[in-house]
């Protein structure tokens, strides 16, 4: 086994992380390269390695390794995703990271989704899909999460194409199933690739500065998450909220976005999210529990994420993926003269992004309502996820939510589905009619005003992946230069 981690996550310029890196060779060659719209390798040399301790529960302590070395970020590095390659002599290759924080504001703030990357890290244990509800933050990642050669070949809205030679292709690679559900290598690459070659600066951070910082969006005129965003804390919301309310602009290039409520323990060194297992959640209270680690949308915390992004999961779901539509790969679009879908020559009906199958994976929408024919945002039902005053639907496209038996994956006896998790906790009962309110979701592509502030939604989790497609790169463009200039 040849592995590695960095801590802290992030640090900014002059600041220092800690390299950790375990194997049964002495020492190894390191290389610190940021990722962005070129692959700029920063420093290079060697580093001792050692045998490190594997304790039994160290999916839940982490691991307290020797250190293998140093870094200490120069004050030039810019704000960044810092990928960390260990090579040892036999050429076996261990990836870890750590980001740099920006010194001053730049076009938008980018939270990387680390929060999301630890649910599905099952490295040396049991990650929150495979049985577990605390994740250390301070072990390795599975291969995959932080690199791949060819992220457009091994996502996950593919695999349902896949013929027998393509899935042992995959199989050679080494990654992880997991690493096509989260991680830097599936969505956040495609994006700062795609936002730096075309002059765009960023500022970097992850999950945990969000969650502590209440300044941390201070300055920027706009806020981005991209991808697959799904774990939030109290501190991440509180300040995201907070930064739309006071004039902010925030885009959801991203989908599942803040399902599932999580907290950092351990000062910063751990996740807990116990989902669907209310009850052995201290924060569990049968009448009220702001904090319980379960839906946002759940009655106990009564904080639909909705509020935030417009949009939930509740009412969505998963799209060009087994047990769920497989839909054109976009959006049927009903508002084409809206600033968002500027300079593209749509009508209402035609479709936005389905040649880059845009809307798969994991979706997020609201419940519907239709006029003429033409979809809105149906503000006020009993069964649903509040949705803000003013939301404008863009564009649509099916979605479902898996039943227990419908989800593929290697997933835990504890698993359950989301339809049937959210037809009891949200229709009050998980019984055949309550699930059939929720089944017919839509990824829905939208915007609204909060307070001062405006939030432009996607809906779906891999809007990136139709970077490369001129409609999609039009619309971004169009959201980033109006969220920046305004």
């Amino acid at each position: 086994m040849f592995a590695g981690y960095c801590w802290p996550q992030s640090v900014a310029p002059g600041a220092t992380t800690t390299l950790y890196c375990h194997g049964e060779v002495e020492r190894a060659r390191l290389q610190v390269i940021r990722k962005g719209a070129t692959d700029d390798v920063v420093l290079e040399r060697t580093i001792q390695v050692f045998e490190q301790e594997l304790p039994d529960d160290l999916s839940v302590v982490g691991c307290d390794w020797q250190p293998s070395g140093e870094v200490t970020v120069d004050l030039t590095w810019r704000s960044g995703f810092y990928l960390v390659r260990f090579v040892a002599d036999d050429d076996r290759v261990a990836e870890a990271y750590f980001v740099v924080l920006a010194t001053e504001p730049q076009d938008a703030l980018l939270v990387l989704s680390t929060s999301t990357w630890a649910a599905y890290n099952d490295w040396g244990g049991p990650s929150f899909y495979t049985g577990g509800n605390t994740s250390a933050l301070r072990r390795p990642l599975p291969s995959g999460f932080l690199h791949k050669s060819d992220p457009q070949r091994f996502r996950i809205a593919r695999f349902v194409d896949w013929d027998r030679d393509e899935g042992r292709a995959f199989a050679r690679t080494g990654y992880s199933q997991w690493s096509m559900a989260a991680g830097w290598a599936n969505w956040e690459i495609l994006f700062a690739r795609w936002a730096e070659s075309r002059g765009f600066s960023f500022g970097y951070a992850t999950s945990y500065d969000l969650d502590q910082d209440q300044n941390l969006l201070q300055g920027y005129p706009a806020y981005l998450s991209v991808g697959h965003d799904e774990y939030w804390s109290v501190g991440m919301r509180n300040n995201v909220e907070s930064y739309i309310e006071n004039g902010g602009n925030a885009a959801f290039f991203s989908g599942n976005t803040s399902f599932w409520q999580a907290r950092f323990e351990g000062e910063g060194s751990q996740l807990v999210a116990y989902k669907t297992a209310l009850t052995k959640d201290p924060a569990y209270d049968a009448q009220n529990a702001p904090r319980l680690s379960t839906m946002w949308s759940d009655p106990l915390v009564d904080r639909p994420e909705s509020e935030m992004t417009g949009v939930s999961f509740t009412r969505g779901g998963y799209a060009h993926m087994p047990n769920a539509p497989k839909g054109s790969g976009g959006y049927t679009v009903w508002q084409p003269d809206h600033w968002a879908l500027d300079s593209l020559a749509l009508a209402e009906g035609d479709d936005l992004g389905a040649d880059g199958i845009v809307v798969a994976y994991e979706c997020d929408g609201c419940e519907l309502e239709y006029v003429d024919g033409k979809p809105f945002a149906r503000l006020s039902s009993a069964a649903q996820p509040t949705i803000p005053a003013g939301f404008e639907v863009l564009g649509t496209a099916p979605a479902r939510l898996w039943e227990t038996h419908e989800a593929s994956g290697e997933l835990h006896e504890s698993y359950i589905g989301e339809l049937n998790w959210v037809a009891e906790r949200l229709g009050g009962e998980d019984t055949e009619a309550n699930r059939r309110q929720f089944e017919a979701g839509h990824a829905v592509l939208g915007t609204f005003k909060r307070g001062r502030g405006q939030v432009f939604t996607t809906g779906c989790t891999d809007w990136a992946y139709g970077l490369e497609q001129n409609d999609i790169a039009k619309v971004t463009e169009n959201v980033l230069h109006r969220f920046i200039a305004d």
